[in-house]
């Protein structure tokens, strides 16, 4: 009998991804750990290792495919004696669609006999949970002609099974059957609109030329979980200015000591950070309703620019290792990074987060909180500053530090005591060596 090959969860909080590559074809033989696909998660691109032995007999989801729930049905793995094509009599999940016609005939019955038709048996709750609206079970094909023709699946009655809504089911809304397009949200009340401007509407009514780029899984999380901090976390930013004279000079020796050792600024700033953290243990903590979240260990989210978007790979226990390990990890994660090589234990879990943009002369910025954490700390440029020491005037390398804190969980004078601590070890370097 043929085995089911299903869309695998990659990551705690997957629901759906992108199949990109299968790597065997139809017919294939597969040996339990064969690499049989690359997934693109929210964060990375990741292979699908096989469980089963056998023939790949047929894929029902042609790779490129997005919004793949996860546990759909993606190819069949023909057992023992089975031949090629035999997976072909188990339908694939549109195979299951019914013609485009049939969703049409209800628009014809009086409004009496709507109710009837909607009214899910008992043991179907799937139907009841769209019906009052709290989720909506579509399959991937067709929430995406949903996105295109702007239809409100909460407002489609699927016909598939347990109510999941189908293909056909939008392209009858489209048509005007048994659903229409979702209405603009009324002046006085309403769902609010995703953006007060219809950017591309006004592009089109403007006859302006542009070329459309779809947002990859990072992106649409990136925008999401930004919107969501920003809307619900009380932010609060403290800046302060470090002094990188010493640690530049102890840089610049401690590279030329060691052929092929390039530690960067940023290696000290991570290890500076994770210090503090031992130090001011109040600022390592999680916001929850319940309770403050105080970590054992500072775990340094570190933001990395991708082509698809930002992403933080995470240094464990950062404040147990050394410069020199810091810098082997981080490089070798952000090669990884960008490549959308990290598994999701690698981006997961940081409890606090630095983001650095001194390599692009960005002087000072602020950075979003990553909830849950309750700090992350934006890194400027190091630039050459007139400063008074002394009552004299003299120059030195400056670096402006500004941390945005959850005032849920960090006050302003616990954030600016460990900006203090922070300072003290970049400005003192030899602290961060031992």
């Amino acid at each position: 009998m043929a085995i089911d090959i299903l869309m695998p969860a990659l990551s705690p909080t997957m629901t759906e991804g992108k199949l990109a590559k299968w790597v065997k074809k139809t017919g294939d033989k597969i040996s339990s750990g064969d690499v049989i696909a690359e997934i693109e998660t929210d964060k990375a691109t990741m292979e699908v290792e096989a469980v089963d032995e056998g023939t790949l007999g047929e894929i029902l989801v042609p790779e490129g495919t997005e919004g793949v729930a996860v546990n759909a049905v993606i190819a069949k793995l023909l057992g023992e004696g089975e031949k090629p094509g035999a997976a072909s009599a188990a339908p694939a999940p549109k195979k299951q669609e019914p013609p485009t016609p049939a969703p049409a005939a209800p628009a014809k019955e009086p409004p009496s006999s709507a109710p009837a038709k909607q009214e899910p048996p008992a043991s179907k709750p799937p139907v009841q949970a769209q019906a009052n609206g709290s989720r909506v079970i579509a399959s991937p094909l067709a929430k995406r002609i949903a996105e295109q023709s702007k239809i409100d699946l909460s407002k489609v009655q699927g016909s598939g099974p347990h109510g999941r809504i189908v293909k056909a089911d939008v392209e009858a809304a489209a048509k005007g059957g048994t659903a229409t397009k979702a209405a603009a949200p009324s002046v006085g009340g309403g769902a609010a609109p995703k953006s007060s401007v219809d950017a591309r509407g006004l592009a089109d009514a403007l006859k302006m030329k542009y070329d459309v780029v779809p947002n990859s899984g990072v992106r649409k999380v990136i925008a999401r979980r930004l919107t969501e901090a920003k809307q619900t976390v009380p932010h609060f930013y403290l800046t302060l200015d470090c002094n990188l004279d010493e640690l530049l000079a102890l840089r610049s020796k401690m590279n030329a000591a060691v052929e092929g050792s390039k530690i960067s600024v940023n290696d000290f700033v991570i290890r500076a950070a994770a210090l503090a953290l031992k130090k001011v243990p109040d600022a390592n903590v999680y916001f929850t309703d319940e309770a403050i979240l105080k970590f054992e260990h500072a775990d340094v989210s570190v933001a990395v620019a991708t082509d698809n978007g930002l992403i933080t790979p995470v240094i464990k226990a950062a404040e147990t290792k050394s410069l020199a390990q810091i810098s082997k990890e981080m490089r070798d994660l952000g090669t990884r990074a960008r490549a959308g090589k990290l598994k999701p234990e690698e981006y997961q879990g940081g409890t606090f987060s630095v983001s650095n943009l001194g390599m692009f002369g960005i002087k000072q910025f602020e950075a979003i909180i990553n909830p849950p954490q309750a700090c992350i700390l934006a890194v400027g440029a190091g630039e050459q500053r007139a400063i008074v020491k002394d009552g004299k005037v003299e120059v030195a390398t400056m670096m402006s530090c500004t941390l945005s804190v959850d005032h849920r969980a960090v006050d302003g004078a616990l954030g600016a005591v460990y900006l203090q601590a922070f300072q003290a070890l970049i400005e003192n370097p030899f602290g961060l060596i031992s």
